[in-house]
């Protein structure tokens, strides 16, 4: 049987959310949700709305009562590092536009595009807020076999690019999903009403906050970077590492010098070891991820990009 048929007997499905996966850096909670099926909770739609007060971190990180469903790795205090530094000339600009194409290796068409959006960068609360955007929609013919039109939105501070507010908002074969979560990790703040509320650690991102965290990380004088990573199911623990610079990619959009990064995904203190995850941040001061992928046993998902602005 050959990838063809796999898709056609039900792989599309998974292999669709591993494409996913790849281009929102969900390396943790997608991959889960592709592995286990796990279902989002049904609510009444949520209109997208920015923050109106800012989270307090507390003292103490390791007394935090983490969101249902996560967990802080048993036998160790939760993995909590030092900033570095953003790398020269990286500044994230107002209306930034990624737009990709992700494809199965060995399948020779696009199975769906994806776009990512700095939308807007505003003050609230005397903070500076960004609204982080990705789009998704599965294309034809895959679509036949699962059809997806997704939207998340994070909502995180402009200076650490932690995450304040996380949003899915899904439509998977005709049903439609909203999750509005507010990032809390103080035991003082209360959920908004009519929102639900994620208790965190202190420092945690959303997929989306963490590939542009990621970005302005200086990769020249830092080579590991940690921290939890909220994927509005769990809360888990991811390592990114340098493994490779000035490394050539050919994409859609052209031809680049990278750095090399590799994410590892905790679970309950125990790596994630049947998938393995790529980005690849272009070497000048846009610090592009040009290409994400996602290898597994089966095949290796590749999301590249095909335009910017």
């Amino acid at each position: 049987m050959n990838l063809t048929d796999d898709f056609r007997n039900g792989m599309g499905k998974k292999l669709i959310w591993l494409l996913l996966v790849a281009i929102l850096l969900l390396v943790a909670g997608w991959y889960i949700y592709w592995r286990l099926a796990r279902s989002v909770p049904h609510q009444s739609p949520v209109a997208t709305t920015w923050p109106a007060i800012s989270p307090v971190e507390p003292s103490n990180p390791s007394s935090l009562p983490l969101n249902p469903g996560g967990s802080v790795p048993a036998g160790r205090e939760p993995a909590i590092k030092k900033e570095p530094a953003a790398a020269s000339g990286f500044v994230l600009r107002q209306g930034e536009t990624l737009e990709y194409d992700a494809n199965v290796t060995k399948l020779n068409s696009t199975v769906a595009r994806l776009k990512i959006a700095a939308v807007e960068k505003r003050n609230t609360g005397g903070r500076p807020i960004w609204h982080l955007q990705a789009l998704a929609h599965t294309e034809n013919p895959y679509r036949m076999v699962f059809e997806l039109d997704d939207q998340f939105d994070s909502y995180s501070d402009a200076s650490s690019m932690t995450s304040l507010q996380y949003e899915m908002h899904l439509s998977e074969r005709g049903q439609k999903v909203d999750s509005v979560q507010r990032m809390l990790p103080s035991l003082q703040d209360a959920a908004p009403p009519g929102q639900s509320a994620a208790r965190v650690l202190p420092g945690t991102r959303d997929p989306l906050s963490m590939l542009h965290y990621l970005r302005g990380v200086d990769w020249n004088k830092v080579s590991e970077v940690r921290g939890p990573v909220y994927d509005g199911h769990k809360l888990y623990d991811t390592r990114a590492v340098l493994i490779g610079k000035g490394i050539a990619v050919s994409v859609p959009s052209g031809k680049f010098t990278t750095s090399k990064i590799e994410i590892h995904v905790m679970d309950n203190g125990t790596e994630m070891k049947d998938a393995h995850f790529l980005l690849y941040l272009t070497n000048d001061a846009a610090r592009l991820p040009v290409l994400m992928e996602a290898v597994l046993p089966v095949a290796t998902a590749r999301v590249e990009l095909t335009h910017w602005k």
